[in-house]
């Protein structure tokens, strides 16, 4: 375990008392290595050797700035799933879950938006909200595989792989699924969210129905802004 904590302390005032906090804040956690880096140096060994990273701990405009720069590793922000994860009650966290770019309402109804980045962020909604390993793991899985199999979106595509748009690529996750047998058929489920017939696909069916009766009231007012908005 290793967090690197990224800051400005040679120049910033407020980098001062942010490195004395984290290493205050460490000592609590005598597992986990502790190492300090100036903002600048991150940006460049985040391109020279990112394997070096386990954790980055940032203030919000470093953190904004170093994860835009992180996306060119993995070819897009349209790959990259977020989790803004808040308080811990027993064994559920409250978390805020987006594809690390943001909506893109400039392509929004052109089938041009790479939807991997929504899918691997209710993948990790299951994880760290719903406790659900398994599921989010099968997700996680078939992405791999459609990805494997040279499906592209346009944001990601490159000369012989194949060139898809957003409804077909998260029509191959989801054949994906179905092929491994870890998808049952949409029509054997019976929630309704709008639209959004390709996310209850993909989550639904993943968990058993004595999980969404415990989980169904903490989820209805999300169901309740997607069908209305």
């Amino acid at each position: 375990k290793k967090v690197t904590s990224i800051d400005k302390a040679n120049v910033l005032e407020n980098g001062v008392l942010w490195r004395d906090i984290v290493t205050k804040i460490a000592r609590q956690y005598p597992d986990v290595q502790l190492e300090h880096m100036f903002v600048d140096n991150a940006a460049m060994q985040l391109m020279l050797r990112p394997t070096q990273f386990d954790v980055l701990l940032c203030e919000n405009m470093f953190g904004d700035i170093l994860s835009d720069e992180a996306a060119a590793l993995a070819g897009s922000l349209g790959m990259l799933p977020s989790a803004s994860l808040g308080a811990t009650t027993g064994e559920q966290t409250f978390g805020f879950y987006e594809p690390a770019g943001g909506t893109a309402p400039d392509i929004a109804g052109k089938n041009m938006a790479n939807p991997l980045a929504t899918i691997m962020s209710a993948a990790m909604m299951l994880r760290y909200t719903f406790n659900q390993e398994e599921a989010a793991r099968r997700i996680e899985a078939a992405v791999k595989k459609v990805l494997a199999q040279g499906y592209r979106t346009a944001d990601i595509y490159e000369t012989e792989t194949r060139r898809v748009g957003t409804i077909e690529m998260g029509d191959a996750v989801v054949a994906a699924l179905q092929e491994a047998g870890l998808l049952e058929k949409i029509e054997d489920h019976k929630l309704s969210v709008g639209k959004c017939h390709r996310c209850r696909t993909v989550v639904e069916p993943l968990v058993s129905k004595q999980w969404w009766m415990k989980m169904k009231p903490l989820a209805e007012p999300a169901i309740a802004a997607v069908r209305d908005g």
